[in-house]
């Protein structure tokens, strides 16, 4: 669901403030700053001219290892770059069971964390219980903490968005059988170890990488 930039930034109030900024593209980071720094495997670009079409196919099409877009206000620079594409707001869960084993889903070759869109007027804290459960079948679920928003880009229908996914520590005395939603090309799930969880981290994604 596409929400407008209002809404997204009244759910800004209630999480934990962010000094740092980075939109994934693919595995390639768009880094929002204030300072200009002298180019080495980067570009920078000032924020209130770029075309994001160009930059997106640049990391996406060259050995470029990322792009940073500068502003000149910290307190302006998110707000300023969600307003480039449209939005999808999605809300997930870092879920611990009794023995501090982490809860992942494994979707489309990759180990991931279980999160959706939202739905209707649910509040983001009811989407992200809402998701773990519906892709992984646990249920008790508390949550514990807010933890960062992630960003990233991806590309649906020919056109690109900035999925914004607000996550949640949870935790849960879960103990039954897992079920994963394979409607949504969940192919497993499973409660994982710290180092079984590093292990995993090797084949995820950059946003996850950052979370765990």
């Amino acid at each position: 669901m596409v929400i407008c930039i209002k809404m997204i930034f009244l759910l800004f109030q209630n999480l934990p403030i962010q000094h740092m900024y980075q939109i994934f593209v693919n595995d390639k980071p768009i880094v929002l700053t204030t300072k200009v720094e002298q180019e080495h495997g980067f570009k920078n670009y000032l924020l209130s001219k770029v075309n994001i079409g160009k930059v997106i196919k640049e990391l996406n099409t060259t050995s470029l290892k990322s792009v940073r877009l500068i502003g000149d206000k910290d307190e302006k620079l998110i707000k300023k770059f969600l307003k480039l594409l449209p939005n999808v707001v999605a809300g997930g869960g870092k879920v611990y069971n009794q023995d501090d084993n982490v809860l992942f889903i494994y979707r489309n070759d990759k180990w991931d964390l279980p999160k959706g869109k939202t739905e209707g007027k649910e509040t983001i804290e009811t989407t992200a219980i809402r998701e773990v459960e519906e892709e992984t079948g646990v249920t008790g679920l508390e949550i514990t903490k807010p933890l960062q928003t992630t960003y990233h880009i991806f590309k649906r229908n020919g056109k690109h968005k900035i999925k914004v996914t607000y996550w949640f520590e949870m935790k849960t005395t879960f103990d039954g059988r897992l079920y994963p939603q394979e409607n949504e090309g969940i192919t497993k799930v499973a409660w994982l170890t710290h180092e079984e969880s590093q292990k995993a981290l090797e084949n995820s994604y950059a946003n996850i990488r950052a979370l765990v």
